[in-house]
């Protein structure tokens, strides 16, 4: 299970390189269902591995000249204050046990069901969004929105330990009109900062025992998948894998709705 739990450090690491986002819906199932970690924790952990992988990926890609660190400050900015907000407060107010009319829930179960809930959002972008691909990239763009839509990630990082790549590709490209590639690789510098500052929230919860070893080796692993993933970036047509990733992330989202109500 181990070795199986790697092979999707390397997977994850493969997609997020590919298309700056995904990495956390392969890394929340990998932890809590081949390596047996608590929901909570495996938000965290996922946090700690898809930011340090999206840091080296962000790293290699501005070499290329391909990372818009003005727009993605704009984006990650409040990106990271709303996933600090998450980490340090809302999920800790969450209660152990979650009632809704005749139907009650543990904490963990209500987090692994919004977390598919968040998946099938994301396939469905990915496999019936529009690939739009702007040739020149603009500072015409309305910031506040932008500003709104990091905010809203961040949240939603915070609170599942996604990064939100399908989330703020989209905005980058409609919004702040950059590139399909230089979308990609902002987007993965975005994911970096937003994911390790929930990461410090979650290094001051005692309640939350990380086990370094574990972490380290799936983030080392992470790191060659996201070298490989970068790699392959320029044979693959991007339309086309975005759409099968979209559809095996609703196949996973589907198998963990599964089985949390059996």
């Amino acid at each position: 299970m181990l070795a199986l739990g790697f092979l999707g450090a390397l997977l994850m690491g493969i997609v997020l390189g590919l298309i700056g986002g995904g990495g956390s819906i392969l890394t929340v199932p990998v932890f809590v269902y081949i390596l047996n970690v608590n929901p909570v924790l495996a938000t965290a952990y996922s946090l700690f591995v898809v930011g340090f992988a999206s840091l080296v990926g962000a790293i290699k890609n501005s070499r290329n000249n391909l990372v818009d660190f003005k727009t993605g400050l704009v984006f990650a900015v409040p990106a990271f204050i709303g996933v600090f907000f998450a980490r340090i407060y809302l999920i800790n107010i969450i209660p152990d046990q979650i009632s809704l009319f005749s139907f009650s829930v543990s904490k963990e179960m209500a987090i692994m069901i919004f977390f598919a809930m968040i998946m099938i959002a994301a396939s469905y972008f990915m496999i019936l969004g529009k690939n739009v691909d702007l040739h020149e990239s603009s500072t015409n763009y309305n910031p506040t929105i932008l500003v709104f839509e990091g905010l809203i990630v961040g949240v939603l990082t915070g609170v599942v330990g996604a990064g939100g790549g399908f989330l703020i590709i989209p905005a980058l490209v409609l919004f702040a009109r950059l590139p399909m590639k230089k979308a990609v690789a902002t987007s993965l510098m975005i994911i970096a900062i937003k994911s390790l500052f929930g990461v410090i929230g979650d290094l001051n919860n005692v309640d939350l025992i990380f086990d370094w070893p574990l972490l380290i080796t799936f983030t080392l692993v992470s790191i060659v998948g996201i070298f490989l993933g970068i790699y392959f970036n320029n044979f693959i047509d991007g339309g086309k894998l975005k759409k099968g990733f979209g559809w095996f992330v609703l196949i996973m989202a589907i198998c963990i709705l599964i089985k949390e109500f059996i």
